[in-house]
């Protein structure tokens, strides 16, 4: 997973404060959804139940894995926030890592869900919370594609 490892730079936690190595094979050939989301906007704690949802039920089936990167002020609004996710999250502390990623995807606004190729790093899709939202509820065509 040379891609998504690579663009995280190694600083990807569990809830209890581990490292997650992208690379390793349990996250070979996956979907990897970065979820730019934060406690303090109303659209992001509406979308984020439905997508935990989707997660839970398609996370072995679809072999999806999501990653929070966070969008809060500090730290412990971070950590509250991550607590009610299933899924992984960027070091909160690495701020400068998320500013890059959002920059580099393009991310204007929040919640925001963008799909990458695991292994390549290559963006599929990014427009997933409407996919989610309004066009594919039911996940029946995940993993989705954006036209570029």
């Amino acid at each position: 997973m040379a891609g998504v490892a690579k663009l995280c730079d190694g600083n990807i936690l569990t809830k209890s404060n581990k490292i997650v190595n992208l690379a390793d094979k349990t996250y070979k050939r996956k979907i990897i959804g970065l979820y730019f989301s934060a406690h303090w906007c109303g659209p992001c704690r509406s979308f984020t139940p439905l997508l935990s949802e989707l997660y839970q039920a398609f996370r072995k089936e679809k072999n999806i894995e999501i990653i929070f990167i966070s969008h809060d002020q500090d730290e412990k609004s971070f950590h509250d926030y991550f607590m009610s996710m299933p899924w992984l999250a960027l070091n909160f502390k690495d701020r400068k890592k998320k500013e890059e990623l959002a920059k580099t995807l393009h991310v204007t606004q929040i919640p925001k869900l963008v799909l990458l190729d695991g292994d390549s790093g290559e963006v599929i899709c990014t427009n997933a919370v409407d996919q989610i939202l309004y066009l594919d509820p039911e996940g029946n065509n995940f993993p989705w594609r954006s036209k570029h």
